[in-house]
């Protein structure tokens, strides 16, 4: 029987492919954010073709602009997670240890 080929993480390396991605997802946050909004007004046109309504089509640019908003949400949260991974490295902790100084100072006065 034929072995089936192995993927990349099997063998103990890295995707080459993953950190492109990533980079473009980062790059493409306003380009992703126009796209929202066209495939929304898109929406609102199709409904308004198949309703004979015109203000379907403010449904759709609604729904365009939410996807939006959704994209700018997860980029952040992706960007806070990873500022909170780096904050938590060792390159990183002297900063940690002035802040946790500065609070003892603080909290020894006495008014």
């Amino acid at each position: 029987m034929a072995e089936s080929p192995k993927t990349p993480e099997e063998e103990g390396e890295k995707p080459r492919i993953k950190p492109i991605i990533e980079g473009a997802e980062s790059l493409s946050l306003g380009i992703s954010m126009v796209v929202a909004v066209l495939m929304g007004v898109g929406i609102g046109l199709g409904l308004k073709y198949v309703t004979g309504i015109t203000w379907t089509l403010w449904i759709g640019v609604a729904i365009g602009i939410a996807a939006a908003v959704l994209n700018v949400y997860k980029a952040y949260s992706k960007q806070y997670k990873e500022f909170e991974e780096l904050r938590k490295s060792g390159r990183y902790k002297i900063q940690q240890q002035l802040e946790d100084d500065e609070d003892e100072d603080e909290s020894e006065k006495n008014y």
